[in-house]
């Protein structure tokens, strides 16, 4: 696996793309402390993708990486709760929490070629 530019990678055009979701699907919310905080969370996955990338240093990649896979869990976790509190129909919960568990899946891939030495900057 090689990249030259973190835009290249897949797993971080996901991520931007689960953020841009979750801000949509939130815009409205009067809820500010819990819009805030999924808010976060969702743009926290591709910016740690980015910031781990631009380090250069395998040990770092992966170590941001991980930070990303605790975001995107976040993220999940509180879209059972934004179902639970009905700020989201079930459907919509369902398609982006499909959309978490894969980008987890992704990451997790990309973590183990960057720790097996697999990925090249």
């Amino acid at each position: 696996m090689w990249a030259k530019r973190f835009e290249e990678l897949l797993v971080w055009q996901k991520g931007q793309n689960l953020a841009v979701l979750v801000y949509q699907h939130f815009k409205d919310s009067r809820d500010w402390g819990f819009k805030d905080q999924i808010c976060r969370a969702a743009v926290s996955v591709s910016n740690n993708i980015a910031e781990g990338f631009e380090r250069n240093t395998a040990p770092d990649f992966a170590r941001f990486l991980f930070i990303a896979k605790g975001s995107c869990s976040e993220v999940r976790s509180m879209l059972y709760i934004a179902q639970k509190l009905e700020l989201l129909d079930k459907e919509t919960t369902q398609r982006l929490i499909e959309l978490t568990e894969e980008i987890s899946k992704m990451l997790i891939a990309i973590i183990r070629a960057v720790q097996s030495g697999k990925f090249r900057f």
